[in-house]
């Protein structure tokens, strides 16, 4: 049987045959699942998925939240060589039927908490073949499968299975594709597209089997790494996926429902935490806190990295966490759904950087609209671009992929709309997107998708929607209104109408009301003009 290093089924097969019952795969509170049980274990789904008719290439929905059984189950899909897709744990029905339609799942994964939710949906998503559900206690709906089952259902062995490079992992992202679009990422390009990074850590990253197994032995096993973020978003899946495949540990916190800060700290010094993933100040800030709070309460002397991406994490608060962790390096990833390795802040105790600049990345490079190369130094904001080992494309979507995934002097490089200035010295400074995407947390909201949830209120005549500076969210949707004649509603009132349509992250955190939202004649919006007000009303200065 033939395997490839850069398929990421036979990486985890080879993992767990070098691997041994005292190497801990997955660790949830008192639960510690070794590799080879969990290779085991993995191994038994895939079976039992393939069995059930799941065939190469199909798609699995992951509708689950941070737990082993997410981890377990993204090695299945390797394994049984099927595309993972992110489920947004938060999304309401239309939503949720939008995501597993537009992916062309045909199995998924699901937690008993969102029972309720899939007992809604599941008739219309007829193209859905396997429905399992994770957490329950046997006794699942009529017409899905107990995990447990499936997991516990044959004797372990690995799956005779020829697998491929061009395997892919899909990770669907809001922002400005609209409603949300899947990335392909196929095995090997985003394999290679991490190799920059084990290669600024380490010295070198394992191109072949043997170089990889050395590595496993030196530094891989011993990672344990905790994804504070969620698993369904980028940063958290490719930096636990960045691990796992490395044969380090993949830690989960307890509290699936809700960031418990003081519960990070006490998990990391329990279980001898090396590296942490987490979404800028929304995570950074209530951490601090903790450590403020109660200095020298936790051992931490084992955590060697955090890893931030997604939103800007603030300069006083990396010396504020570096102040009780002075061994940390602090990293501020700037990468995207669409390329990882635009840049890279790394902040010790030896030095720190100004929020918002990053060296650029090796693969990279600057462009104006026209598709003109930018100089550093030149002082003239562009476009930062990608080469080498970028996705496929978009799913379904060859308009969206072309805009997005362009050749430029026989290069094929990702743009996915950032905008920077790149100093002489190659330090970038990010100036931000150019389209409307708001950034609350980690999550990208499409403005547009919330300003119809507005309008379907019967109070509201034309609502706008835009993202305002925000201690705590990075950026806080924001709406606001004009009410039809002789019409009102109230803020709270509006604000909870809109979870009514949409998932509560999206949901404005202030709804302000105008007479007049000064659209032009052709009914284009002036989002400068409606953020204006907004500041003004708030009182943030611009």
């Amino acid at each position: 049987m033939a395997r490839s290093i850069w398929n990421f089924g036979d990486i985890l097969d080879d993992n767990a045959r070098h691997l041994g019952p005292d190497d801990p795969a997955l660790i949830h509170g008192d639960r510690i699942v070794s590799w080879p049980d969990m290779a085991a274990r993995s191994n038994n789904v895939a079976r039992a998925l393939r069995e059930r008719g799941a065939q190469s290439g199909d798609k699995i929905g992951f509708y689950l939240r941070n737990q082993p059984e997410y981890v377990e189950g993204l090695a299945a899909a390797f394994k049984g060589r099927l595309t993972h897709v992110n489920v947004n744990y938060r999304y309401l029905d239309d939503e949720l039927s939008y995501i597993i339609d537009n992916s062309d799942s045909t199995v998924v994964l699901y937690d008993v908490e969102f029972r309720d939710n899939v007992e809604r949906v599941h008739e219309r998503l007829s193209n859905v073949k396997i429905w399992v559900e994770v957490g329950g206690s046997g006794d699942s709906p009529e017409f899905a499968t107990d995990y447990e089952t499936l997991a516990n259902s044959r004797d372990g062995q690995p799956l005779d299975i020829n697998r491929s490079p061009d395997d892919q992992m899909f990770l669907y992202t809001g922002g400005t594709t609209g409603m949300p679009k899947g990335v392909m990422w196929s095995h090997k390009i985003w394999r290679e597209a991490n190799l920059d990074g084990l290669k600024r850590i380490y010295g070198a990253a394992p191109e072949t089997w043997e170089q990889h197994r050395a590595f496993v032995q030196e530094f891989g096993k011993h990672g344990r790494q905790v994804p504070a973020c969620p698993l369904m978003h980028g940063t958290g899946l490719f930096t636990a996926l960045g691990a796992f495949l490395m044969g380090g540990a993949i830690v989960t916190l307890e509290n699936k429902s809700k960031f418990d800060p003081e519960q990070l700290w006490q998990t990391a010094e329990r279980n001898g935490v090396t590296a942490m993933a987490i979404v800028g100040d929304a995570f950074a800030k209530p951490m601090l806190k903790v450590l403020n709070d109660a200095p020298g309460k936790y051992d931490l002397s084992s955590v060697a990295s955090i890893t931030s991406s997604g939103v800007m994490w603030s300069h006083e608060v990396k010396q504020g966490l570096i102040e009780h962790l002075p061994q940390v390096a602090l990293n501020d990833s700037f990468g995207a759904s669409e390329a990882v390795g635009f840049g890279m802040s790394v902040t010790t105790a030896d030095g720190v950087v100004e929020t918002a600049k990053f060296e650029i990345g090796e693969h990279c490079k600057v462009f104006a609209e026209d598709g003109t190369e930018i100089q550093p130094g030149s002082d003239q904001p562009g476009l930062i671009a990608r080469g080498g080992a970028v996705p496929l494309g978009y799913y379904k979507d060859e308009k969206k992929s072309a805009e997005t995934f362009k050749t430029i002097n026989g290069v094929r490089y990702a743009i996915p709309g950032d905008w920077c200035l790149v100093a002489e010295d190659g330090t970038m400074t990010l100036l931000g997107r150019g389209s409307n995407c708001i950034n609350s947390a980690g999550e990208k909201i499409y403005p547009e998708e919330v300003e119809e949830a507005l309008k379907e209120h019967d109070a509201v005549r034309d609502a706008l929607v835009v993202g305002v500076p925000d201690d705590k969210w990075g950026q806080a949707v924001t709406g606001v209104v004009e009410f039809a004649n002789n019409a009102s509603a109230s803020e709270d009132e509006l604000k909870a109408f809109v979870r009514t349509r949409l998932a509560a992250y999206k949901a404005p955190k202030r709804v302000l009301v105008t007479d007049d939202l000064k659209r032009a004649p052709n009914g284009k919006a002036d989002y400068k003009g409606v953020r204006a007000f907004a500041y003004d009303a708030l009182g943030i200065e611009g």
